[in-house]
């Protein structure tokens, strides 16, 4: 008796050893893929940000420096001829070119070391020619144009990298719900497995057979909250039960994983997204307060550097992504004294915000892409001065925010373009499209995003969301 109870307990002991393993080996396969995952992600995005970065770093001033060192030569002024500036932008085209897989970005870095072979070729020619007719005409022919073509094929560059970036954001996107669609399949399959098992042997063991079933079906279910272990005399029957309670724990913490992996992914795509809009636009404005303090004008200078020093605290906003409408309604405020005094010959502007909503939330950068769009592509397209009004209201528990412009305008196909990429969130109108993208997350289907516009008549931009004045920064991840 005692050996057949021997034998009984062996065979039982050798299912559950069995059935474990089959546990075991899913567990690790998913956290090796995940593993794979994460560091193919962190080599993709360390080769693309790298080029970005590398790219930022070329001398944004190249045309101008350039241009001037080679009139200053012409005229007789100097007597050296930019070399090393031609040099360095060709040995960066060629370092670019081969970490770059985009095909785009590769054709523009050709055509970067072309252009800087055949302005090398020209300075040459001027260096050779004596007559100053002569050199003055093939500086204004050749060289002038050449420099504005190198640095062009650079922002070229920068736009299809971002793009590049963008994509692969996507496409790890689509690797992460894969691997959830992976864990909840071998969730599945090791439910399977375990109820497979507990039928088999439930003529002995009925009673703990079956609690453990209704714990496994639980757990199918998305209970995976801690549970004690089924009491049982049986050490196997006991054994698998811990099993199971570990099985869960570890599916808890895989999920837990998950999530905070989107979450990396959602804070590296608004970081993207940060990093395209401000980098120009803190050159531009330092261009423009060096010009202003070179032409005496040291009080405007004064109020443009105090602009940027707010514009620049409230973007910062104590690292929140969510701020209140008051809050956001200061930083473009700030952001359009400093283009006023950029484009004062064409720009005048009015913000009417009603107090009343100055403490609903939506997300920091809401208003700044629209108010951009409205300078970039209606005022500066049009001839004369333009207005950009810049206005917000409550509706019936709803904010509505609006951004209006005199400017150029769209025809109806533009319009319908535009509506189309904002929409389906097509990256290369990144800058409305991460307003809309962003108020979306926080408030999903609630939100209306809309533009009117007629060609040569302006365009309006009107954005509206629920009226909230309670909601913390991780609810737009």
């Amino acid at each position: 008796m005692k050996v057949r109870e021997h034998f009984k307990n062996d065979t039982l002991k050798g299912k559950m050893s069995r059935l474990l393993l089959q546990l075991f080996i899913p567990v690790i396969f998913i956290f090796i893929s995940i593993i794979a995952m994460i560091v193919t992600r962190n080599v993709m995005f360390a080769s693309v940000s790298g080029n970005i970065a590398a790219a930022s770093g070329f001398n944004q001033n190249f045309k101008d420096d350039v241009d001037l060192q080679m009139y200053l030569y012409v005229s007789g002024s100097s007597d050296e001829i930019p070399w090393d500036d031609v040099a360095l932008a060709r040995e960066l085209a060629e370092e670019l070119l081969q970490s770059t897989k985009n095909e785009n970005s590769r054709k523009a870095m050709k055509n970067v070391i072309q252009l800087c072979d055949n302005m090398t070729t020209y300075m040459q020619r001027i260096q050779e020619t004596e007559q100053y007719d002569e050199r003055m005409e093939q500086l204004e022919t050749n060289i002038y144009g050449i420099t504005q073509l190198i640095q062009d094929n650079f922002y070229v560059y920068l736009y299809h990298e971002a793009g590049e970036m963008a994509g692969m954001q996507r496409r790890l996107d689509y690797l992460l719900a894969a691997e959830i669609a992976i864990v909840g399949i071998m969730t599945i399959w090791i439910c399977l497995v375990i109820l497979r098992r507990a039928f088999k042997l439930s003529g002995s063991i009925t009673g703990p057979i079956m609690e453990m079933n209704t714990r496994v079906e639980a757990i199918g279910g998305g209970d995976l909250t801690p549970h004690t272990p089924v009491k049982t005399n049986d050490r196997n029957l006991a054994s698998l039960s811990t099993g199971i309670e570990d099985m869960a724990e570890r599916l808890n913490k895989q999920i837990e994983l998950n999530r905070q992996e989107q979450i990396l992914l959602r804070e590296t795509e608004l970081a993207l997204i940060q990093a395209q809009i401000n980098p120009h636009f803190l050159y531009n404005t330092l261009d423009a307060i060096v010009w202003l303090i070179e032409s005496g004008k040291n009080e405007q200078a004064e109020t443009m550097v105090t602009s940027l020093s707010f514009y620049f605290r409230s973007f910062l906003s104590d690292g929140r992504d969510i701020v209140t409408i008051a809050e956001e309604t200061k930083h473009v405020r700030s952001y359009l004294e400093i283009q006023q005094v950029r484009y004062r010959d064409i720009m005048e502007y009015e913000i009417d915000i009603d107090p009343s909503i100055a403490k609903c939330k939506l997300p920091k950068l809401t208003l700044q892409p629209l108010v951009e769009n409205a300078i970039y592509h209606g005022l500066k397209p049009k001839r004369g001065k333009g207005n950009i009004t810049v206005t917000g209201r409550s509706d019936k528990g709803f904010i509505i925010l609006e951004v209006k412009d005199t400017g150029a305008g769209m025809d109806e196909d533009t319009l319908t373009s535009l509506l189309t990429k904002i929409h389906n969130e097509d990256t290369t109108s990144f800058g409305l499209v991460s307003a809309y993208k962003r108020l979306k997350l926080l408030y999903g289907d609630d939100v209306d995003f809309d533009i009117l516009s007629k060609a040569g008549e302006g365009t309006t931009i009107d954005i509206r969301f629920p009226g909230k004045e309670e909601l913390e920064d991780e609810t737009i991840l």
